[in-house]
């Protein structure tokens, strides 16, 4: 399947932090970027969860469309109003013509042109109340099941902006997936 990848976000700290009515904390550096290197079992080189010990979670994917739906369940932005910005959900990678929600609990493998990247989604990546700020009030439970997904990259490699093909999906069976999950909680304790 071809798509494309729209946004990079690499962030060194967790601006959503906190109480929403307290405001996220501010910019430190330039957030998006062309490119970014991908470490296996570490995350995004820069990134706030760059090996940490919630690896399995420590990349995480929206598709552009799941922000365009929720803009529309909102319904009509105010006139003048820009439309919603993905990079406002605050996941590392948004990509536009793929079913980022169809890969949670599989392995896949992106090529961007930079080689081939296996990761693995453990997990969806649940919206918080933050996202009512962000967007629009109701956005929270608008993107219940459709804020993106939390992988484990695992391959070394180089993301890019641009076409991107997602090549062997496999999904985890329940088994798998209950053990893996299990080491992620030994793990991040």
């Amino acid at each position: 399947m071809d798509g494309r990848i729209v946004t990079l976000l690499v962030s060194p700290r967790h601006r959503y932090d906190g109480r929403p009515a307290d405001g996220p904390k501010p910019v430190v550096g330039p957030e998006t970027t062309d490119r970014v290197i991908v470490r296996a079992h570490r995350g995004l080189v820069g990134d706030r969860y760059f090996g940490t010990r919630h690896r399995f979670a420590s990349v995480s994917f929206i598709a552009r469309e799941s922000v365009e739906r929720l803009q529309d369940e909102l319904g009509p932005l105010p006139r003048g109003a820009a439309p919603f910005d993905p990079v406002l959900a605050r996941r590392n990678v948004v990509t536009s013509g793929l079913d980022v929600e169809d890969l949670v609990h599989t392995e896949f493998t992106l090529d961007g042109g930079a080689g081939p990247i296996r990761f693995r989604s453990l997990t969806r990546a649940n919206p918080c109340a933050w996202m009512n700020g962000a967007y629009a009030d109701g956005a929270h439970r608008a993107m219940r099941g459709h804020a993106g997904i939390r992988c484990e990259p695992l391959d070394d490699g180089e993301l890019r902006l641009g076409a991107v093909r997602l090549l062997d999906v496999q999904r985890l069976g329940p088994e798998e997936l209950t053990a893996l999950r299990r080491s992620a909680l030994d793990a991040a304790r």
